[in-house]
């Protein structure tokens, strides 16, 4: 049978870690940074942290810089919120997903498509 804690733990992470990055004081931290994915290891030791920015992945690049300098505050929050046994070492990673699924709704949204104004007709 499955176990399901570690799923639901990344999920909290993930919500709590949304959050907290509105707090971060750290300039190089961009307002328009989203956490786009969590991966927690199997034992809870480490946490991979996925962020991405609407200006693209400069910007999520140099606020991974901040984030990393700030990582001890962020890393007291999420224990003291989660209540966990022990706080995973967090690790993160600008990834630019926001960006590209920006240009691809941008791109299908000047594609024109032609209708058939033929209809068939049963004989």
């Amino acid at each position: 049978m499955p176990s399901f804690k570690k799923d639901r733990l990344s999920e909290d992470i993930h919500r709590e870690m949304t959050d907290i990055l509105r707090q971060v004081k750290d300039p190089r931290v961009s307002s328009m940074l989203s956490v786009v994915r969590v991966e927690l290891a199997g034992d809870g030791s480490h946490c991979k942290v996925y962020v991405s920015s609407l200006n693209g992945l400069d910007d999520a690049k140099a606020s991974v810089k901040g984030l990393r300098s700030a990582s001890g505050f962020i890393r007291r929050e999420l224990f003291a919120r989660l209540k966990m046994r022990k706080s995973p070492e967090l690790h993160f990673i600008a990834d630019d997903s926001i960006a590209r699924g920006a240009e691809v709704t941008k791109k299908l949204s000047s594609m024109t498509f032609s209708e058939d104004t033929e209809e068939e007709t049963d004989a």
